[in-house]
């Protein structure tokens, strides 16, 4: 037996919701689209699982953060999928599917066809043994990447009370719930190899100014080393982390955020893959016309930089799954995906926000002994990218509309002393178009940016800086 459906979208992450959402607005058919989710909900807003879900009072609980209400839209319950005629197979694992044939075989041996596939899959955390570290399986190990994962954080979370947490890597998932953990009033210890937290987006400067803050609330870094092997008591549960440099720490718990891997393992062999991810076009279409790829499992070209990433960021699942949509439902309408990489995070009272590319010569802006600090990255004689913390509206709109619009850098020194005022200075001006480098894109030729598409890929920068300053005032809980 099998069932069939015009639409299927394979996964039930953040992606998948606000899919289901653009489908239901270009007039998808009762019956048509199925959602297939290992997950027993329906779709949520995964940023909640590092911040408001673990707060020690009035948590945020399911329903309140499903999808849209991140975009400030709609909130897809149970109820809404079926008053929208969408079938939702949750609880089901996919073991194989055949895009040749259009079909997908669950682990329970049902067959479901379609005749567009949205892959949104998303990624898996990377776990300890990958790297050669065994006990992920304690009691008290945890990892951060669904609702069961959040669950079992807050049960261990809980269990330890006033005790020592040892948080395994400097990224979003390490900084988030170390924020969280010592909110919950645990000792928290940070450990990664690198330098200093957030190598990946972070200069030593900005990272710094953070790392002072977490200090000042008893959080201990230690840097430039490992973890190497558990202590381990006799019913299976860790009492200590030893590090590679030899030293050894006391954890009742331990979390661990050492990365990512997206979810491709069903299409290899089948579609083309690159950076890791499913290689699409502008389309979010993938080597079979009849599969697009969304979220973090897909590497899409970025107009504005002339080459193809793979973003691991809640803001590009949302927006790569309406645009594929929009693709699919009105091609003659959509044009190539245009969009500026954002990337944002809240912790404590800190709330920052980055745009575009940290590739370059850095110039650093703001008092770093206050409350505002910036950075802009300037590559090839043009501002790249840029970085803001406690910022208002009407600069973070400034920032984004500076970064999509690439301004020609002649003097270092005048930036820097212009500072925030130099973006808003800019935003102001009537709008160029931006230089682009297409000589690195594999997907798409690139097409003359006129001026009605800079207008618009303004116009979209300025909603996702307006939309991200209002989620962390008024949402500070997610």
């Amino acid at each position: 037996m099998g069932r069939a459906f015009v639409y299927v979208i394979l996964g039930g992450g953040v992606a998948a919701g606000y899919a289901a959402l653009e489908f239901t607005k270009k007039g998808v058919s009762p019956g048509e689209l199925c959602i297939i989710s290992e997950e027993t909900v329906p779709p949520y807003e995964r940023p909640a699982l590092s911040k408001g879900y673990l707060l020690p009072e009035a948590p945020a609980r399911l329903p309140s953060f499903h999808t849209c209400v991140g975009a400030n839209e709609e909130r897809l319950t149970p109820k809404w999928y079926k008053e929208h005629g969408i079938e939702l197979i949750l609880g089901t694992k996919v073991k194989s599917v055949d895009v040749r044939r259009k079909t997908l075989l669950t682990a329970v041996g049902e067959t479901i066809s379609y005749k567009i596939l949205i892959i949104a899959t998303g990624a898996r955390a990377l776990k300890l043994e990958e790297f050669g570290v065994s006990g992920s399986d304690a009691e008290n190990v945890c990892y951060l990447r669904d609702l069961a994962d959040a669950d079992r954080v807050v049960d261990v979370m809980q269990s330890c009370a006033s005790g020592n947490a040892v948080v395994i890597g400097g990224g979003y998932i390490g900084m988030e719930c170390a924020a969280s953990l010592v909110t919950n009033r645990i000792n928290v210890t940070m450990v990664f190899p690198e330098v200093h937290c957030m190598a990946r987006l972070f200069t030593p400067k900005i990272a710094s100014y953070y790392e002072g803050y977490y200090n000042s609330k008893g959080v201990r870094f230690v840097k430039g080393t490992v973890l190497s092997s558990f202590e381990i008591d006799p019913i299976g549960k860790i009492t200590a982390v030893n590090l590679r440099d030899g030293s050894q720490l006391p954890a009742d718990m331990v979390v661990v955020g050492i990365g990512i891997r997206p979810n491709t393992s069903l299409f290899e062999g089948q579609l083309t893959l690159e950076k890791g991810g499913i290689k699409v076009n502008g389309r979010m279409q993938t080597s079979n016309t009849s599969v697009y790829a969304v979220g973090d499992v897909a590497a899409f070209p970025v107009k504005l930089f002339g080459e193809t990433r793979r973003l691991e960021h809640v803001d590009s699942a949302r927006k790569t799954a309406k645009h594929a949509v929009a693709a699919i439902m009105e091609p003659e309408k959509t044009d190539e995906f245009d969009y500026l990489p954002f990337f944002y995070s809240r912790f404590f009272t800190f709330s920052w926000q980055f745009y575009g590319d940290n590739a370059g010569e850095v110039v650093h802006f703001g008092d770093y002994s206050g409350n505002t600090i910036g950075a802009y990255w300037i590559s090839k004689g043009h501002l790249v990218g840029s970085f803001l913390e406690g910022g208002t509206k009407e600069e973070y709109e400034a920032l984004a509309k500076t970064t999509r619009l690439k301004p020609a850098i002649d003097d270092i020194t005048d930036l820097e002393r212009q500072g925030l005022g130099f973006a808003l200075t800019v935003s102001k001006k009537p709008l160029t178009s931006p230089p682009t480098d297409v000589s690195d894109s594999t997907l798409v030729l690139e097409r003359p940016l006129f001026a009605w598409h800079a207008t618009a890929g303004v116009i979209m920068a300025a909603s996702i800086a307006a939309f991200a300053y209002w989620y962390g005032k008024k949402r500070r809980r997610w």
